[in-house]
């Protein structure tokens, strides 16, 4: 007898990029004036899980981006 298993894996959901644009500056903040992480937020995106990042990614910078769009109140 000749038998064969074949198991389907799905593909690796795809990595969470670094929001860095290579504008690395901080501001008066503290804050990356490229990609408006904070130090600590660049010194541990490598050790932050896939949630986190996303998190990051999907609500916190872009909660600055607008803040800062609105320039000073």
């Amino acid at each position: 007898m000749n038998w064969s298993i074949s198991i389907t894996f799905p593909p690796p959901a795809p990595a969470i990029l670094s929001p860095c644009i290579g504008v690395c500056t901080l501001d008066s903040d503290g804050r990356c004036e490229g990609c408006l992480r904070s130090g600590e937020e660049i010194a541990r995106w490598s050790a932050m899980s896939d949630g986190e990042r996303q998190y990051l990614m999907d609500v916190v910078l872009p909660q600055r981006e607008a803040m800062r769009d609105q320039g000073p109140a």
